[in-house]
């Protein structure tokens, strides 16, 4: 029942006449939905969801909008750090509410906390940079008051860097009280999180149906205020060709991942206007050192792979503005980010490189998702390694399944994309350099075993000198450079296209910096 209602909502909402408005009250996005997983915050981690999340929860603090590297107070309206001690002593609004109407207490942000670490899903590993893991949780969250508890880390890091933490969507507080009715043989309401919500935010879930839309409706008990539009519909259209054309006829008010040439024949159309936003996210391919191709784990194969990826072609050619050639794992943007991108196309080096170590007939298969920009960089990929004599069998899917296969480490090579999960260099450090054989980390999921790089991060992590400190993210980031199971292609510069009417639309550097809650038409 729920699913036929979600339909018939999401078609009465898109089967307008052509040209004309869409309802005032509700927003309509048309992008790709694929690739969610889950929308339970403690759960995920694809870029549609955690785009999504922010809009139905909130966390104590967040990154400031207009300068992120800045967390400002959002659940809480204080807080109290003891860099000795190890903690921080929160003081949580007195008005502030979820959307059900049940007050945030200190026991709904215990209780977010512990379900995360104990789930120990995809994003746990962002958290278990403070030291929290499974068997310590419980004692280092501690109620003071009805509006006051003590967040407690083991791991040596400054406050600031655990706010960072504490700022990113798997920290998202949800409604203990409401979740709790929903649990099913002790999975923390895990199961009834991935359709529906249970928080505070600008937005609460009218309905989702997976692959179909995401439907939303306004929550004016939100503390940070109710939002402008009353509904917001996030219709997923695989087509990119699709939802060039709802955007053009005003079926639709915003567009997201049109191609280039989608967006370049929209430009200068009456009633279109297409906004240019950095972006951290970054392109990459990663080979599974564990799947038993001998290639994929020798690192003479990784350097030669380096010069077999038409860097210019892919940005230039095929991504036209969209993505700029970015060679290291620390996004530009982000404070100590190296700009130096040594690599370029060159199959008779790689083939020098191939001979000298040996390697002959090398032939691996690549997993990447069936959208642009990914399948287009895969078919790059394709043509140039084949250059080399190296065969590249793609297999291209959905972002679910993609997403699946690398978290159950079957791949046996992925194309993927990176966004920093908060403003610190160790949100990529901690993914790309750092593999304690337990943590859901990118080095971890592909096998590359690096005691040395994993204690060069936890010393960067705890160095108190900013100079120090980004001279340690530069001097990684070569290392990564020079012998790692990554290459890096490009970053992105997100291009959203929507009707000229919409006003209010706000979009940040992060995944997660997606705002509705102030748009108008």
């Amino acid at each position: 029942m729920k699913a036929k209602l979600l339909s018939l909502f999401v078609v009465g909402a898109l089967s307008v006449p052509a040209f004309a408005a869409t309802p005032a009250n509700t927003l309509i996005v048309v992008q790709g939905l694929d690739d969610i997983v889950s929308l339970d915050p403690a759960e995920s981690n694809e870029l549609s969801s955690i785009q999504t999340v922010p809009s139905l929860y909130q966390r104590i603090v967040q990154p400031n909008r207009d300068n992120p590297e800045i967390n400002e107070p959002i659940l809480v309206e204080s807080w109290q750090a003891n860099p000795e001690q190890k903690t921080i002593v929160f003081k949580i609004k007195p008005d502030a509410k979820f959307a059900s109407g049940n007050a945030v207490r200190p026991e709904d942000i215990i209780f977010s906390y512990q379900r995360a670490i104990t789930m120990n899903k995809s994003p746990a590993f962002i958290l278990n940079v403070l030291g929290w893991k499974a068997d310590n949780i419980n004692s280092l969250l501690k109620k003071i008051s009805d509006k006051e508890l003590e967040v407690r880390w083991t791991a040596d890091v400054s406050p600031d860097v655990v706010l960072n933490i504490l700022s990113t969507p798997i920290a998202s507080i949800v409604d203990e009280k409401l979740v709790s009715a929903h649990v099913k043989n002790n999975d923390f309401g895990n199961s009834w999180l991935k359709m529906n919500s249970a928080g505070s935010g600008a937005y609460k879930m009218r309905a989702y149906q997976p692959r179909q839309a995401i439907v939303l409706e306004a929550n004016p008990l939100s503390p940070t205020g109710a939002p402008k539009m009353a509904n917001i519909i996030i219709k997923n259209v695989p087509d990119p060709a699709s939802r060039r054309l709802l955007i053009e006829k005003g079926d639709a008010d915003i567009a997201r991942e049109l191609g280039t040439d989608q967006t370049a024949a929209l430009a200068g159309k009456a009633g279109i206007k297409i906004l240019d936003i950095p972006s951290a996210e970054q392109v990459y391919m990663a080979f599974n050192t564990a799947s038993g191709n001998p290639a994929l784990s020798n690192p003479a194969f990784w350097e030669a792979s380096r010069y077999l990826i038409d860097y210019k072609g892919i940005t230039e050619d095929l991504m036209r503005g969209q993505y700029f050639i970015h060679q290291s794992f620390l996004p530009v943007g982000l404070p100590g980010a190296l700009k130096d991108n040594p690599f370029t196309f060159d199959p008779k080096k790689a083939k020098e490189i191939l001979a000298k170590a040996g390697i002959t007939n090398a032939r691996f298969t690549l997993d990447v998702e069936n959208k642009v920009p990914y399948i287009t960089v895969a078919q790059s990929i394709q043509a140039s390694f084949a250059q080399a004599g190296v065969q590249v069998d793609l297999l291209p899917a959905a972002g679910s399944q993609v997403y699946s296969r690398v978290r159950a480490k079957q791949h046996q090579a992925a194309i993927r994309f990176w966004i920093p999960d908060y403003f610190d260099a160790h949100s990529n450090a901690s993914a790309f350099a750092y593999n304690d054989g337990q943590s859901n980390t990118v080095a971890w999921l592909n096998g590359w075993n690096i005691p040395e790089l994993s204690q060069q991060t936890l010393t960067a992590l705890n160095e108190a000198d900013k100079t120090k400190r980004q001279s340690l993210y530069t001097e990684m980031q070569k290392e990564l450079q020079r012998s790692s199971p990554y290459v890096f292609i490009d970053q992105g510069k997100n291009q959203i296209v929507m009707r000229d009417n919409v006003k209010g639309y706000a979009q940040g550097l992060n995944a997660d910096m997606v705002y509705y809650d102030k748009v108008t038409k």
